[in-house]
């Protein structure tokens, strides 16, 4: 995996070939909220485009991955590069608010995030969904992808769903739960590193 830091701005360019998958992203995390995202993967160019759009986090990515064998191989790698993106674009840390959290409603769901960008990878993931798969998008894939996310993007997520029955809106109010946390912990609010420890 390549990556480039702008050291201009809390910007990234991370990008990651093997055999099953070629990838490239760019990050601004004090962006619009515009997105740019071909995953060959539809229905997570959707999810991801709600993560842009309500995080305010520009995102620019390409995928050509294997997806005649299955959508694992693109849908994990995607959440790697990502997440290393977000890692590498968050720099030093200094002055940023570290903890984001959000409840978001969506029709009969209620999707909760919280999260901790401290520099430890641990996700925990709370939701079961009736739908195996849609428009060709694993369901399960979803945990898998904050997992992975989570591994290289140096986070702690936890991630449930509190009520529920519409699988789309069940995974559509995570992706936004998760944006607005996010929104709130890579907010600079201050000039020192939040850690007792000095360090993250």
């Amino acid at each position: 995996m390549s990556e480039t830091h702008n050291t201009a701005g809390r910007m990234a360019t991370v990008s990651r070939t093997t055999k099953e998958t070629d990838i490239a992203a760019t990050i601004n995390l004090d962006g619009s909220g515009s997105a740019d995202i071909r995953s060959g993967v539809t229905f997570l160019d959707h999810m991801l485009t709600n993560f842009s759009r309500h995080s305010g986090i520009d995102i620019t990515l390409i995928c050509k991955g294997d997806i005649e064998v299955d959508d694992h191989h693109s849908v994990e790698d995607i959440a790697l590069v990502l997440g290393s993106a977000i890692q590498q674009a968050l720099g030093d840390k200094l002055g940023i608010q570290r903890y984001g959290w959000a409840m978001i409603p969506m029709d009969e769901t209620l999707a909760r995030c919280a999260l901790d960008l401290g520099g430890r990878s641990y996700c925990v993931f709370s939701a079961d969904f009736k739908r195996p798969v849609i428009q060709k998008f694993s369901t399960e894939m979803v945990e898998h992808f904050f997992v992975s996310l989570s591994g290289t993007m140096h986070a702690n997520i936890h991630l449930a769903i509190l009520d529920g029955r519409n699988t789309h809106h069940m995974i559509e109010a995570l992706f936004k739960a998760f944006a607005y946390a996010m929104k709130m912990a890579v907010a600079v609010t201050g000039k020192e590193l939040p850690s007792t420890k000095g360090a993250l």
